[in-house]
């Protein structure tokens, strides 16, 4: 075991879950175990250290100029890299050279921009929960930004759909905390810590207060929320392990208020795809793909922001619609503003990079190219005779930083070397001394030829030469024909017909010139440290201006979206009623053009709380349930919509549950996953909420499914002491439309379809009045079932409908203990007032004479079609 095994074997004993990078030379290297699983994960050479040996040790190894590239392989991998690098010069080290871990770098803690995705969130999250108090804090940081916030909880659940919410590339959870079987982590990595220094309150507390720099937590309003400050101060025990130092940058703490922001559950985020399609995948075919046309990554990420919190607040809202007016009124305006925001890099996490010693040179021309943007942005925004007040607002206290964007002007050259050490980052005239050693480096050679003409021409010696050699370095050169040396000049050398000389200019001047190469890198060194802390120093102006360019970016992004997509100004209001006119679905509209979609009008009002939809698969009822959910979220974030005229009443949180999937990972059936959706939504929807729901109880049996559907639609319709929730409810149970009537504020609506020549043509206009058919069998063969089965549906399909024999009526629903439902078919259910025997009727005489022993399932179901054709009028009077 050599030495310098030893000390890679002790690094790495400190860091025991992290893949070691050795700096040796120009290389990182790794060893043993961590070699194998770099050469696989990064498709390495795999070589040995002592192949001769009995033993050999793994290694291999990565350019320490290409590194970053490398690791951001593994971080998007999920791996934790520790990096060790030589902090002694190799050429002043007696022995072994000194190395340390200089940072950890981990999913949730990337700050280089190869490992961050432009506008999305980066974000390292910690979860407590203290089952004996009933309470519990999650707490989430972008360390890329310096952004972190946080929420208090007494409900587990709640703060588990958060942590799903937010999606952050890494959890801290104390021992023996568990998520929920249903909670979804995919690309999440999960670390364990013990409560002890992680989650310890009295530790987190302290380095809360002296992080945020205030002296009572009650200014960050979480005196009260201890299980919270546990979660901050897991945050920051970790953040400071891995980076080797203080945090400072991060911004003033900001809890999220529940009360000013619309609720997207991850489930709701899911099925409306809005960042997401239901595959999973990005890109084409989410909301997020029509809306985006920010042109930074601030804006980017500040829209994504949005978009997960909605405001429910009428103020913020307004001003955001009044700024995107403004700017979807203007296109010369909102091309010029693209112009000018395309030259702007990601101000905020450049900011970080410097402020954590972590910056190349090429980040601060990046930031220099973008301060140079700042005057056209603010001029364009503020050349309008009538300004909005969101406007007004934002040039209110803008910094150009000219100071900043002067200095790195003066200072650095317009294409620098990607690593700090190489020399050649800064221009002629920014510092005295540099402007010597780079004339001695750049002009030495002819600094040396003008003393020897200087030489020739002062001493009268026209033969005079200059030489140059390893043993003697630069010497001048007389033949002895060609005159005697004058007295300043020392002999060096005697050659057989010459001698060789050196002056004390020349000994200087090449003193100079030797050294002048490392002299020169050293300088830069320090002169790009100074320039690093003085930029470092101005980050609260920097981000300041980053979040007005973000503002700015997000109103022309809405604004070029409205424009592009033919969207409208919706008008926000305090009461419940939502009308939309000529409504359309962003996404299938943007996929199949604006010709091809048909639009369509969504009522929900003080007689209409509940919408019952029918209507064949394929018709379309879905894309309006989720399209009314999309056009309130766009409104409430100031967004136009897509809509002729839409009036929204605020809505504070939307629930949507459609399609049908399982879990079978979690012991999950698809009705299981239906039904835990559907319990979350009933316990949780309240008087301002818009309930989205598609097929409720599709999963299960006929009856047990329909009388599962029948009881969602009572409850809904029988919240607020009758007033309702606002729903959405598309059903195939075309039983459940004699609810109307029945039921208070529910009103039947379908999507409709047109037979013709034996084909269905699916006019996907939602229309008054229940559906009459669901057409299948019809579905099915479009959905190419071969010809033979289809032609045999249709067969058997008349046949049960034809069928009208009574003799097995109830039996099947008695031998399974399924009631049939009281005013189901057409026949009420007897009042109190009324006595049973009044209701006599046909039907209730064929149910009196059935042999409920002897009916099968299919026959059962064969007489409820008959029933249902027979007796849909009033049962009263029969046929």
């Amino acid at each position: 075991m050599t030495p310098m095994l030893e000390q890679y074997l002790r690094l790495k004993g400190e860091h025991p879950g992290a893949l070691l990078f050795y700096r040796m030379g120009d290389f990182y290297e790794m060893f043993f175990e961590d070699a194998e699983t770099a050469a696989r994960e990064l498709q390495l050479t795999l070589t040995s250290r002592n192949p001769e040996a009995e033993n050999p040790v793994p290694m291999c190894g990565v350019p320490h100029q290409a590194v970053e590239g490398y690791l951001a392989q593994l971080l998007e991998k999920g791996f934790k890299v520790a990096v060790c690098d030589q902090i002694e010069d190799p050429k002043q080290a007696k022995g072994l050279v000194k190395r340390a871990v200089t940072r950890v770098l981990t999913p949730g803690t990337a700050v280089e921009e190869g490992n961050l995705r432009a506008k999305e969130h980066n974000f390292l999250a910690a979860l407590y929960f203290d089952a004996d108090e009933r309470a519990g804090g999650l707490a989430w940081v972008d360390f890329s930004t310096g952004e972190w916030s946080g929420l208090f909880a007494r409900d587990a659940a709640r703060l588990w759909q958060w942590a799903a919410k937010i999606g952050p590339r890494e959890l801290l959870l104390p021992d023996g905390l568990e998520p929920p079987r249903d909670f979804a982590r995919e690309g999440m990595q999960i670390s364990r810590f013990p409560l002890r220094p992680h989650f310890d309150l009295t530790s987190g507390r302290d380095k809360v207060l002296k992080a945020q720099g205030v002296a009572d937590l009650a200014a960050l309003d979480v005196g009260d929320k201890p299980q919270l400050v546990r979660a901050m101060g897991a945050l920051l025990t970790y953040l400071a392990s891995n980076q080797m130092r203080d945090i400072g940058h991060l911004a003033p703490f900001k809890p999220v208020n529940l009360g000013r922001h619309m609720l997207i559950d991850e489930v709701t985020e899911r099925n409306l795809e809005i960042f997401r399609r239901l595959d999973g995948r990005k890109g084409q075919g989410t909301l997020w793909h029509v809306l985006d046309r920010t042109v930074t990554p601030m804006g980017g990420r500040l829209l994504e922001s949005w978009l997960r919190q909605p405001w429910l607040d009428l103020a913020p809202i307004l001003e955001t619609q009044d700024a995107v007016a403004w700017l979807a009124g203007d296109e010369e305006r909102r091309r010029a503003l693209r112009e000018a925001l395309a030259g702007v890099y990601d101000l905020e996490r450049l900011t970080t990079r410097i402020f954590l010693n972590r910056a190349a040179p090429r980040d601060f021309t990046a930031l220099r190219q973008s301060l140079a943007a700042l005057p056209r942005l603010r001029a364009l925004a503020a050349a309008s005779a009538e300004p909005p007040k969101a406007a007004t607002d934002l040039l209110s206290g803008w910094d150009d930083l000219d100071d900043a964007c002067e200095l790195l002007s003066r200072a650095l050259v317009d294409s620098p070397p990607v690593l700090v050490t190489e020399g050649g980052l800064f221009k002629p005239g920014y510092n005295p001394d540099l402007d010597e050693l780079m004339e001695l480096t750049e002009h030495g050679e002819e600094r040396i030829r003008q003393l020897l003409a200087e030489e020739r021409e002062g001493c009268k010696l026209p033969k005079l030469k200059l030489g140059y050699n390893r043993v003697f370095g630069y010497y001048f050169e007389l033949s002895k024909s060609a005159g005697y040396p004058p007295e300043h000049f020392e002999r060096r050398q005697t050659l057989a017909n010459c001698e060789r000389y050196v002056t004390p200019r020349l000994k200087e001047l090449e003193e100079k010139l030797m050294a002048a190469g490392e002299k020169r890198k050293t300088l830069e060194y320090n002169l790009f440290v100074a320039l690093r802390d003085h930029i470092a120093a101005l980050r609260d102006r920097i981000m300041d201006t980053a979040a007005r360019v973000a503002r700015l970016d997000v109103w022309q992004g809405l604004a070029e979206a409205a424009v592009a997509n033919d969207w409208t100004r919706p008008e926000l209001r305090p009461d419940l009623d939502i009308r939309i006119r000529a409504g359309r679905h962003p996404v299938i509209e943007a996929v199949q053009g604006v010709g091809n979609y048909i639009p369509n009008d969504v009522t929900l009002d003080e007689a209409t709380r509940v919408l019952l939809i029918t209507g064949p698969n394929m018709a379309g009822k879905s894309t309006v349930l989720r399209q009314t959910a999309i056009i309130a979220l766009l409104a409430q974030i100031g967004s136009f919509v897509p809509a002729t005229k839409a009036e929204i009443g605020l809505v504070d949180r939307v629930f949507c549950r459609v399609g049908a999937s399982d879990n079978l990972a979690q012991g999950q059936s698809t009705f299981m996953v239906e039904m835990m959706e559907t319990a979350r939504i009933l316990r949780q929807a309240g008087r301002r909420s818009l309930v989205i729901l598609d097929e409720i109880g599709r999963g299960t049996a006929t009856f047990d499914g329909l009388a599962l559907a029948w009881a969602v639609v009572e409850d809904l319709c029988g919240r607020d002491d009758g007033q309702g929730v606002r729903t959405l409810f598309a059903t195939h149970y075309h039983e459940l439309t004699a609810l109307e009537g029945r039921l208070p504020r529910l009103r039947n609506a379908n999507i409709a379809v047109k037979e013709w020549k034996g084909d269905i043509v699916f006019l996907r206009r939602l229309l008054p009045g229940p559906a009459d058919r669901s057409y299948g069998v019809e579905v099915a063969r479009l959905a190419g079932v071969p010809r033979n089965v289809v032609r045999r549906a249709r067969q058997l399909l008349e046949e049960l409908e034809r069928s009208r024999d009574p003799a097995h009526a109830a039996r099947g629903s008695r031998e399974r203990g399924q009631p049939i439902l009281p005013g189901l078919f057409g026949v009420s259910a007897p009042s109190r007032e009324e006595p049973q025997e009044t209701a006599a009727s046909p039907l209730l005489d064929e149910l009196s004479r059935l042999e409920l022993d002897r009916i099968t399932p299919l026959e059962a179901l064969t007489l409820l079609t008959d029933w249902k054709a027979r007796f849909g009028g009033d049962a009263s009077q029969g046929d």
